[in-house]
């Protein structure tokens, strides 16, 4: 059961990592900018895997009660996808604005 959230989370995950690669196709000219590109992806892709496995670990469990398993125990799973999720977000928004900042950057010092 540690790993049902990845599972389920994983699909969307390179969904999105694929949407990424392939609107900066066309940008992508140098072995830099592939390099760059690539290492954004398993940068998210491994902080998404090391956030849903932190999530899953510090997620406290519910008791059997005397009607059985307390509600609550769905956040098991929910939790990591969740962590998962914004930690992947993080790290590609983050690796977006870095290519756009160096992107205009490199325009104003053609301008000039």
């Amino acid at each position: 059961m540690r790993y049902l959230s990845l599972l389920l989370l994983g699909p969307w995950l390179v969904l999105l990592a694929w949407i990424y690669w392939a609107a900066w196709k066309r940008s992508r000219r140098t072995w830099q900018h592939k390099a760059y590109d690539m290492t954004v992806i398993v940068v998210a892709l491994a902080t998404a895997y090391g956030c849903a496995l932190a999530a899953y670990d510090d997620i406290a469990t519910q008791n059997i009660g005397n009607f059985g398993r307390e509600s609550g125990s769905i956040w098991k799973q929910v939790m990591p996808a969740l962590y998962g999720y914004g930690g992947f977000a993080v790290v590609m928004v983050a690796g977006l604005l870095v290519k756009l900042l160096l992107r205009k950057r490199r325009r104003d010092l053609l301008s000039r």
